[in-house]
């Protein structure tokens, strides 16, 4: 095997199309065909099913993509440090994370691992980060979850092996107006909120899915929009909110939201990566530099 064949089998893994994978990688369709079937004849097995609908890798295509990747990655890892070129770390966060917790998360590396380098990726999507996480476009990715489980806030986590550490809490504040009629009474519990208007966001927002576990059905739930739409509608009077302590802790001191004295847990700022990539040289030390943890366990 070649690295280049297997630079272009994770193309056409990935894009699932001689074509697209042609354009990703600048090469010509025919180059592409003729490298994958190079590498499956040194191989002496198919790593494709051919169809009208595109490229679908076969069980043996599967298996190689896990070896395809790590053999990749340490070979990009290997010529840096031939090169004695600093370290890079390419980060993914969720957009909500970018002001607030990712400059933390910086400042951490820059303090234990001031030989790396990071390239910042923020998206909106979980799931993108995910499928960047997987493919390798990502070494690691910022997200909020809960639990001793990925996807313990609610999220169904990617069937490739991931790692993760947790790094930081985020607490949440359940906010209202300060004339709602909630405001004032502590040792609230979830059944007060029944029929109370819960302004959310989209169903794969991290805030909804805390308050679906949290609060459960009682509340009705009134789509507003973002972290700002919703701290804006709470503002206003239009219902309440799930939100982290974060976003609404200005709008806390200026008296234009009040916290309802409901217990709840925090979440967990959590780093995700592909179990495979420990291997790499220096990476597991960087990924756990970015925690409270001054080493990363054995």
């Amino acid at each position: 095997m070649e690295l280049r064949q297997l630079r272009v089998f994770t193309a056409v893994f990935d894009h699932r199309t001689v074509t697209a994978a042609a354009v990703a990688l600048g090469l010509a369709p025919s180059s592409v065909s003729e490298q994958i079937r190079s590498l499956e004849s040194a191989l002496g097995v198919s790593l494709f099913d051919r169809g009208p609908r595109g490229m679908e890798p076969t069980a043996a295509g599967q298996r190689l993509c896990g070896w395809a990747r790590s053999l990749l990655d340490t070979a990009e890892a290997a010529v840096r440090d031939v090169r004695a070129e600093r370290r890079r770390l390419r980060l993914g966060a969720l957009e909500t994370l970018a002001g607030s917790h990712v400059p933390l998360v910086l400042a951490r590396l820059a303090e234990r691992r001031p030989e790396t380098d990071v390239e910042v990726h923020a998206d909106g999507s979980r799931q993108l980060l995910f499928a960047d996480v997987v493919a390798g476009r990502l070494d690691a990715a910022l997200l909020l979850d809960s639990g001793e489980e990925l996807g313990g806030l609610g999220f169904p986590p990617p069937a490739e092996p991931l790692a993760f550490v947790d790094l930081d809490p985020v607490p949440l504040a359940l906010v209202a107006a300060p004339a709602h009629a909630l405001a004032g009474r502590s040792a609230l519990v979830p059944a007060d909120l029944d029929r109370e208007r819960l302004l959310v966001n989209v169903p794969e927002c991290s805030f909804r899915m805390a308050a679906d576990r949290i609060l459960g059905p009682g509340p009705e739930r009134v789509r507003a929009g973002g972290v700002t739409v919703m701290r804006a509608w709470a503002e206003h009077g239009l219902g309440i909110a799930l939100l982290p302590h974060f976003a609404v802790a200005d709008s806390l001191r200026a008296g234009t939201l009040v916290r309802l004295g409901l217990p709840l847990p925090d979440l967990s700022l959590r780093l995700v990566w592909r179990e495979d990539r420990e291997a790499l040289p220096g990476l597991r030390d960087i990924l756990y530099a970015a925690s409270h943890a001054t080493h990363p366990p054995s």
